[in-house]
């Protein structure tokens, strides 16, 4: 018979489990007792010190001080070794890319910014191979200023993560919805950035990472269907369906911005258009940030951002009314229990603008979803970014088989 090692059922795949289990208590829960890790996963206690044994030989796990104010001895606390992998989880606008590194537990240990402009010369990595093109360039001064910050090198990484306007194209392999991002069209980018990086890339729409950080720490947890509405500079959607992302045969689901609705131009540039970011029309010409402070503009005022002009008189019934009649026509295909109202837009209106909005798409939409503004504390993007990129390092490292 052949070996077992890798069999449902034998000792050593379930030892793994068991290993898993104990790392993603851990995780969730910080340190804990062995009793105590033993009473949540079913284990007995010489099973339970057995496995803290063979985690903290691994370099999983380490010990982390004692319990204490409690009758008896104390108790040894254990931990998961933030040292065991780091990731990297970068968000891309026009302007520039930003970068943060993390521990395996999800802490944040470094962070820079990198100009879309930056010419900075960077170092040959291990194997001998540079960033040659110009947005591996920044996307790798990005990362080593986050490293350096953390006093790591690229070698450290377990993965990176990157949101980016747009989508990859599951059949090209090809970055499509993003004519405003000159040089991330590049078939080859996702091989050259891994090169450069030495390390597993992976290229994500921006929104549907702003989705998975709302699924899983915001205004979603506990939903399964569910659409966020991205509004900024641009304006897009994520779809979740039965906790599934949905992503379309070109990745080009959600992308609202291009919708034609009644009052904005039709957008047949289409989604490669090397033009404007909306293709000069639809959804996105009606209600992103430009169309917003042109609004406020029509009506005598002159604000300095997107905050100020929808402070105005009649400045968010109007916003309010265009964006319901986008939602609606969502609504009507999807039919989500909840829609999340994400982006600077969505920020700087509030729930004065939420509520606007719910009025509004009274008798618009049969489906009456619940609709949130997004309540993600700091960049909803790379929040997303580094919880995939998280999950997928943990997957690898996790798993003690």
């Amino acid at each position: 018979m052949g070996g077992t090692g890798g069999t449902p059922g034998t000792p050593r795949v379930l030892r793994a489990m068991n290993d898993r289990a104990a790392l993603e208590l851990l995780v969730s829960q910080g340190p804990l007792t062995r009793t105590r890790i033993g009473e949540l996963t079913g284990l007995s206690k010489p099973t339970a010190s057995q496995l803290l044994g063979r985690l903290e030989s691994a370099g999983l796990v380490r010990t982390t001080g004692n319990v204490t104010g409690r009758p008896g001895p104390s108790a040894q606390l254990y931990e998961v070794n933030p040292a065991a992998a780091y990731v990297a989880a970068l968000s891309v606008d026009p302007g520039g890319v930003t970068a943060v590194v993390a521990d395996i537990t999800g802490r944040v240990v470094g962070e820079r910014r990198a100009a879309a402009e930056d010419t900075v010369d960077v170092a040959a990595d291990t194997a001998g191979q540079g960033a040659t093109s110009a947005t591996a360039r920044v996307v790798t001064a990005a990362v080593d200023g986050a490293l350096a910050k953390a006093g790591l090198a690229r070698d450290d990484l377990h993965g990176v993560v990157i949101g980016t306007p747009g989508a990859l194209d599951p059949r090209t392999g090809e970055l499509r919805y993003a004519p405003h991002l000159p040089g991330w069209h590049s078939r080859a980018l996702l091989a050259e950035l891994g090169d450069a990086l030495g390390a597993p890339v992976v290229v994500e729409n921006d929104v549907n990472l702003a989705a998975l950080a709302e699924q899983y720490e915001g205004s979603a947890q506990d939903h399964d269907d569910f659409v966020l509405v991205w509004v900024d500079e641009g304006v897009g959607a994520a779809i979740v369906l039965g906790g599934t992302l949905l992503r379309g045969a070109t990745g080009g689901a959600g992308e609202i911005g291009y919708m034609p609705l009644p009052g904005a131009p039709l957008a047949r540039g289409g989604p490669d258009a090397a033009a404007a970011p909306d293709a000069g029309g639809g959804f996105q010409s009606l209600v992103g940030q430009p169309a917003v402070l042109e609004i406020a503009r029509g009506q005598g005022l002159d604000p300095a951002d997107v905050a100020q002009a929808l402070a105005g008189p009649g400045v968010v019934d109007e916003v309010a009314r265009r964006l319901a009649t986008g939602l609606a026509a969502v609504v009507a295909v999807v039919d989500p229990e909840l829609v999340v109202l994400s982006g600077v837009v969505a920020q700087a209106g509030g729930e004065r603008l939420r509520a606007r909005v719910e009025e509004e798409l009274t008798g618009l939409a049969l489906p009456r979803p619940q609709l949130r503004i997004s309540d993600i504390e700091g960049d909803p993007i790379l929040t997303g970014a580094l919880r995939t990129a998280l999950v997928q390092a943990r997957d690898v490292v996790f798993d003690t088989a």
